[in-house]
């Protein structure tokens, strides 16, 4: 679940959605290394609160994570032994020095396709994979 300094929509729920929060308690998560990643979205920053994701990780849980390119070299800077994946949309062929960054990379042209192949990536992980769809 990412972490924003945006201000909540009326239908999203704050824990659920997102984690919304005032800048300066982005600002105390940042310097106390408690966001793995993040990065600024126009006005507003948005990053991925460490603690939860290290508690799935932990349990052997995957976890999948909407990540920029900065993002993904942050993530794996911080965590080294992370299986990167890049989704391209269809039509746009990202060069070569890009995808060498990557350990996978897909082409989201067919979302059936994709969610096979991240479900076939992750491995038995999870112990149905209609279960991992559902909670992605």
């Amino acid at each position: 679940m990412q972490a924003t300094t945006r201000p909540r929509r009326e239908h999203e729920v704050d824990g659920v959605d997102r984690v919304f929060l005032a800048p300066a308690e982005f600002d105390r998560r940042v310097a106390a290394g408690e966001l793995l990643e993040w990065s600024r979205a126009g006005p507003h920053r948005r990053g991925t609160p460490y603690p939860p994701l290290r508690a799935r990780l932990d349990t052997g849980q995957p976890v999948l994570l909407p990540l920029d390119l900065r993002g993904a070299a942050l993530i794996r800077a911080r965590l080294p032994d992370a299986r990167l994946v890049l989704l391209s949309p269809p039509g746009q062929q990202p060069d070569a020095a890009v995808v060498a960054r990557f350990d996978h990379a897909l082409t989201h042209d067919h979302t059936e396709r994709v969610v096979d192949e991240l479900v076939g990536l992750l491995g038995s992980s999870y112990p149905d994979p209609a279960w991992s769809r559902v909670r992605g």
